[in-house]
């Protein structure tokens, strides 16, 4: 029996190429974020947006306490959504509260799961709003946010916004 080399190399030659079209995605280890997206649904919202992570990082479990995530630190949130209104006379400022504070929607992401050998991560994040119009304000008609993600190694995303909102 004789087995011709064309028909083992060819086959093989197949395969080669196409392991190499399923390469896995490479992605920076800071957490970078794009499209950010808001629907009015009325008495709520709900801001979404797309992100990638080359070291998997996102996210903190209920029991991460320890500094830098203590209650006390900075760090203790992972997701910032600031918030900015438009003013007739000086543009975009941000929106203050009562005490004349800087309003800043804070979240504490639980911690994302990759599973398997590839640590890089690609998805979506959807944050549901309940408030998220200044009621004390004049200049709350033309609102925007601005949104920041922070992984456990305290790399801090880039900064992306909204598009204009009319509540």
């Amino acid at each position: 029996m004789t087995i011709k080399t064309g028909h083992i190399f060819l086959p093989a030659l197949l395969l080669l190429l196409l392991s190499s079209c399923f390469k896995k995605e490479q992605y920076p280890i800071e957490p970078v974020i794009s499209d950010a997206q808001f629907v009015n649904m009325t008495d709520s919202a709900v801001v979404t947006f797309s992100f990638t992570d080359g070291d998997g990082d996102i996210g903190l479990n209920d029991a991460e306490m320890d500094p830098p995530f203590d209650s006390s630190s900075y760090y203790y949130y992972n997701l910032y959504l600031d918030y900015y209104e438009k003013d007739d006379a000086n543009g975009w400022q941000q929106g203050l509260d009562l005490a004349g504070d800087p309003i800043s929607f804070k979240y504490r992401i639980e911690r994302i799961e990759v599973k398997g050998k590839q640590r890089g991560m690609k998805g979506t994040i959807d944050v549901a709003l309940s408030d998220f119009q200044n009621p004390f304000s004049t200049q709350s008609d033309t609102i925007k946010f601005s949104i920041k993600l922070i992984d456990r190694a305290l790399h801090e995303s880039n900064v992306i916004e909204t598009g204009e909102i009319i509540p």
